[in-house]
């Protein structure tokens, strides 16, 4: 099975994708789309950002912490939501790889970064405003990456990009 990795992210204009605790755009059309693209497919996610969402509805979250056994689960999860903690994203994308051929990579920052060399795709709301925040999503250079498509609007973009050249084949595939 061939899996596809694709990096979702709200990106303010100057790369800001947060501060460390939450995101600064929240923008309800982006939570719907998100909803429909993820939905069913399992999400790597760090720490914070997981406490910060919590389990989502249908989908496995597969949670990166240095301490997988102090990752916090809900008592009654939400329908068809499953946790799991590893403690690195090359483990987290190796799991993710035995239980779907698309696999969400949804932040935070340090995330990102770490997936990078396996991510194939982006699926970015690229908002026309700049923001406050040290957490930046990583740099999308033109020579590596090829917009494939853009919706245009008022507050945000929903751009998609695609690698160049092959991703890094997935840790254990």
């Amino acid at each position: 099975m061939s899996t596809t990795v694709i990096a979702i992210a709200v990106v303010a204009a100057n790369g800001v994708i947060g501060d460390g605790r939450d995101q600064p755009f929240k923008f309800r059309e982006d939570w719907q789309r998100f909803k429909r693209l993820t939905m069913g497919h399992p999400l790597v996610v760090g720490r914070t950002t997981h406490d910060a969402m919590g389990l989502l509805p249908g989908r496995t979250s597969i949670v990166v912490s240095h301490h997988p056994e102090l990752v916090r689960w809900p008592l009654e999860q939400p329908e068809g939501s499953r946790g799991l903690a590893v403690g690195s994203v090359e483990g987290a994308l190796a799991l993710a790889s035995t239980l779907d051929e698309t696999v969400f990579v949804i932040g935070g920052g340090s995330v990102y970064r770490a997936a990078w060399p396996w991510i194939g795709a982006l699926d970015i709301t690229a908002v026309h405003r700049s923001a406050e925040g040290g957490v930046l999503f990583p740099a999308i250079d033109p020579q590596q990456w090829r917009e494939t498509f853009r919706e245009p609007g008022m507050r945000f973009d929903f751009v998609g990009y695609a690698r160049r050249e092959p991703a890094r084949p997935l840790p254990g595939g």
